[in-house]
């Protein structure tokens, strides 16, 4: 009996070479961020999403809600092991809540009085207020053990996951193992290595055969490749333009400008998004794999459709403009207002080259409109020091209705990447506090929907305009033939490898 070919990387073989996506600089601690986009792969969630977005179990046997909405009760279950050996216990998932409310970080547990341990196998949260989206900070946040958790956690991790912490070289790559302990569906791979390469690089390997799998842009998706398949992934991963929305004057903390004339007038931010043609980046820039956007949250359950809007106008956008007295009198192509010309930096990732590519689109249509905008790819240090005070083209998207609060609200006004423009809006924020106090999702929805448009004021572009979001891009990757990466649900935005998420589930095809 002949035997049947085995593919490129044999089935036999129990290891993985992955280039997906970017490196965690912070490393990997939960309770600073880590894991929110997607599976922490060390630590484990009390809760999890499925592959429809459904709540399950993950440490959790199951959950309570007092009727007040103010009392969440979570049972553990008593088989689960961290890395090390040592049990994991409600005593960890309290530390780590604690720990992560106090860490300053981008995780808001701020409304969370008290976290305690009744038993080894039972944690009561008391919030201050009803909370109708905590249920997403059971699911993103991964525990950590309270034993061995010190400064340098975030960069040789411990957990309870499906797989522990090797190796990690900084710049270059990590390696990680199978944990042995997982209390869950072991994965198939026993070893995998996430190469940290930019987006060339990342496909130039896909090439050469010395990657199993690589995330690409779309402007490589028409190139086929030997022995790898394109496959697609749909995501609510926007890229958008964040405009400042103050005038300029004031200065952060760290001494960097805030505020930019130009943007901070709400003509000037109406007239882009309603020339922009988002079509056309979607079929120039993406080859076709994304749509357009609208809004932070297009298609999602909070979603507001009234606040899409007929793009690709520019004689509305000119009429916006010279309503408000913008006009080229000095017939130089460039319209102003008083002695302000309307030139301004776009600002993009200079390593991202869908970004780099929107950017230059965006510019080129906004000319005929008299606003002179020059592209600029910066590095990230760069980025978070111009940031407050240029446009710069940015990605969200996320299965938490939270990010719509963490990216407009002011009071994340210079937070991290969450509002870097520092926009404000009362009776905005009004509609948003009210969703987070709702007690049940529904209810919740129904204010964001108004916080995007209530008829008369909102954050989208029928409001204030405080964004030109542009498009919902598509993931793409490039896998290795024979290998299954199993159903994949709806991608959040690309950091933390949303693609790893179900990795219990991926094995070479039969």
């Amino acid at each position: 009996m002949v035997e049947k070919p085995k593919p490129a990387a044999e089935a036999s073989k129990k290891q993985l070479v992955l280039a997906i996506g970017g490196e965690p600089e912070a490393g990997f601690d939960p309770t600073t961020g880590w894991g929110r986009y997607g599976s922490p792969l060390f630590q484990s969630t009390l809760l999890k999403r499925d592959s429809n977005l459904n709540i399950t179990n993950d440490l959790a046997t199951g959950y309570e809600v007092s009727p007040d909405g103010l009392i969440w009760t979570v049972k553990l279950r008593k088989d689960v092991k961290f890395s090390d050996g040592q049990p994991l216990t409600s005593a960890d998932v309290v530390y780590t809540y604690q720990t992560a409310a106090s860490s300053g970080s981008a995780i808001d547990l701020s409304n969370v009085k008290r976290a305690e341990a009744p038993d080894d196998a039972t944690v009561k949260f008391t919030l201050k207020e009803p909370q109708s989206t905590f249920t997403q900070m059971l699911v993103s946040t991964g525990i950590v053990p309270k034993h061995v958790h010190g400064k340098d956690y975030a960069n040789k991790p411990i957990g309870s996951g499906p797989y522990k912490w090797v190796q990690w070289d900084k710049g270059q790559q990590l390696i990680v193992e199978l944990n042995q302990d997982y209390y869950g569906k072991k994965p198939f791979f026993e070893k995998i290595t996430f190469l940290f390469l930019g987006e060339d690089a990342a496909y130039a390997a896909a090439k050469a055969g010395t990657v199993d799998m690589a995330a690409i842009p779309a402007a490589f998706s028409k190139q086929t490749v030997n022995g790898m398949e394109l496959q697609t992934a749909a995501t609510v991963d926007n890229r958008g333009i964040m405009f400042p929305y103050v005038k300029s004057g004031e200065k952060t903390k760290d001494g960097y400008p805030i505020g930019n004339d130009v943007t901070a007038d709400v003509a000037i931010r109406k007239a882009i998004n309603l020339a922009l043609d988002r079509k056309a980046l979607v079929q120039g820039v993406l080859e076709g794999h994304g749509t357009p956007a609208y809004t932070l949250n297009d298609g999602l359950p909070w979603f507001n459709p009234e606040a899409v809007f007929a793009d690709a106008d520019m004689n509305a956008a000119k009429k916006i403009l010279a309503d408000n007295g913008w006009k080229d009198t000095d017939h130089d192509g460039i319209v102003e207002k008083g002695t302000l010309k309307a030139v301004i930096n776009l600002l993009y990732p200079s390593s991202d080259v869908t970004r780099q590519s929107l950017a230059i689109a965006s510019a080129d249509m906004l000319k005929p409109l008299g606003i002179q905008v020059k592209a600029e790819g910066k590095s990230w240090d760069d980025l978070e020091k111009q940031m407050h005070a240029n446009p710069v083209i940015f990605g969200w998207g996320s299965q938490d209705p939270l990010e719509m609060y963490n990216v407009y609200s002011s009071k994340y006004g210079g937070v991290d990447y969450y509002n870097p423009g520092y926009y404000s809006n009362a009776k905005v924020e009004g509609y948003m506090s009210q969703a987070l106090k709702a007690t049940n999702e529904k209810e919740a929805w129904g204010f964001l929907k108004k916080a995007q448009w209530d008829g008369e004021t909102g954050l989208s572009t029928l409001g204030d305009a405080p964004w030109a979001w542009l498009i919902n891009l598509d993931h793409l990757y490039l896998v290795r033939t024979g290998l299954d990466i199993g159903k994949q649900k709806i991608h959040p935005h690309g950091h933390g490898w949303p693609v790893t998420d179900n990795i219990e589930e991926w094995q070479w095809k039969l």
